[in-house]
């Protein structure tokens, strides 16, 4: 029997190893950290979000990078394949909503515990704290990996590196420079799912304010990219929350987004406007600033009356009509505009990585090297919050798993299925 080394003991390689050792593989999981799957306990807020209940179909929705890319891996190993795996391994799920789904524990480390112990019972080896420098090719060819303890030789290698978030998990991008030596394209990495500085000064003074129900469309270039409804929330620099994350994976650069925030979704625009005169008629010698929380939080209220160009000391009473349509358009119509993304190790997953044009989608073999497989986060493709980037790992590190197992196979001349 000859061996797999699967480098990286993040949800991609987990999965992988447990494919590669169940077809059949010698399999060697290789980690540097001191305990395999650290990423994934920081996932979903210490809940791990590991998948969506949504039909596999629709996943291509929710993922904006290269989502051609990995049709065969998701249909290959699907979400309901991932949950049977977790389960199986001893850890109910449950369906929260929008479909993600949790351990029924809301313990992510329930859910590390339950692959290591299907990976473990398919016969995968673990070495722990075992930092891999170096991929060992030969005329064309994997032949190990060179680690700080000496060389190990395989006949098949998986990376499952990750990107660069969270590097304190290990995901710093070390591994780039190894790959780009093989001849292969790396596009630049950058943090997606993070928030957004914005132009606006005003958010600072509003840092910390949640903003339920609200509806936020993004636009770049003027044409809308994005458009939920749900939560954001205002940073010392601009803009967050789970609306604002999802947001920024539709974005190419957030200098060229703008953004649209409707803080009355629920009213249109007449029913908006009948509300105005219902309370300006009942408190017509109120100053406006003292009516505006009763339309929205804190001291957002100011930043409207200011957006709408009307004195925060005007008399209710007194506001024409021109200058109502101008309020609620700004209760409807917020607007903000981008500067920049916040710093990658602010961001949930990596946007770049090595480029999907040399890796086969089919297997997720390298094009430049045979033997060398890739998997998850080091791969050019991400996808929006909800559960969809662990699947992507989870199916790409199974595909490569099944792949690298039956390479080596064919070249012992076993059967070729």
């Amino acid at each position: 029997m000859r061996r797999v080394v699967v480098v990286g003991g993040g949800p991609a390689g987990l999965c992988a190893s447990i494919a590669a050792a169940r077809a059949g593989a010698e399999t060697l999981l290789l980690e540097r950290n001191e305990k395999l799957g650290k990423k994934l306990y920081l996932t979903g807020k210490g809940r791990c979000n590991l998948t969506n209940a949504a039909d596999i179909s629709d996943f291509f929705d929710h993922i904006p990078r290269n989502p051609r890319f990995l049709y065969s891996a998701l249909y290959g190993f699907t979400n309901r394949d991932l949950i049977a795996l977790v389960e199986a391994g001893g850890t109910p799920t449950k369906t929260e909503r929008g479909g993600r789904v949790f351990p029924e524990s809301d313990k992510a480390s329930d859910v590390t515990a339950s692959l290591e112990r299907q990976m473990r019972a398919s016969g995968v080896t673990v070495k722990l704290g075992c930092f891999v420098r170096k991929i060992l090719v030969e005329d064309g060819r994997v032949t190990g990996v060179g680690t700080d303890a000496g060389d190990v030789p395989a006949e098949a290698v998986i990376l499952a590196c990750g990107g660069v978030t969270y590097p304190s998990t290990g995901s710093d991008g070390s591994w780039t420079r190894e790959v780009a030596r093989l001849g292969h394209g790396v596009v630049p990495m950058e943090g997606r799912l993070v928030g957004i500085d914005t132009r606006e000064t005003w958010c600072g003074s509003l840092a910390g304010l949640t903003l339920r129900n609200v509806r936020f469309t993004a636009f770049e270039r003027g044409k809308i990219v994005y458009t939920e409804q749900g939560e954001m929330l205002f940073t010392h620099t601009g803009i967050s929350g789970p609306l604002v994350l999802s947001a920024s994976s539709r974005l190419a650069e957030a200098a060229d987004a703008s953004f649209s925030v409707d803080l009355k979704p629920a009213l249109d625009a007449d029913t908006l406007d009948r509300r105005l005169v219902r309370e300006f008629s009942a408190s017509g010698a109120k100053k406006l600033v003292n009516l505006m929380p009763h339309f929205v939080p804190g001291s957002l209220g100011g930043v409207i009356l200011e957006t709408a160009g009307l004195d925060p000391a005007r008399p209710a009473g007194t506001v024409t009509r021109a200058e109502r349509a101008r309020l609620a358009s700004a209760l409807k119509d917020l607007p903000l505009h981008g500067l920049r993304f916040r710093p990658k190790e602010e961001a949930i997953i990596t946007r770049g990585g090595v480029d999907v044009g040399d890796v086969d989608p089919s297997t997720m073999r390298s094009k430049r090297v045979a033997g060398l497989y890739f998997a998850g986060e080091m791969l050019d493709v991400d996808a929006c919050t909800g559960g969809f980037n662990i699947t992507i790992a989870a199916s790409t590190g199974t595909l490569a798993g099944r792949n690298a197992a039956q390479d080596i196979r064919r070249t012992e001349g076993y059967d070729n299925r």
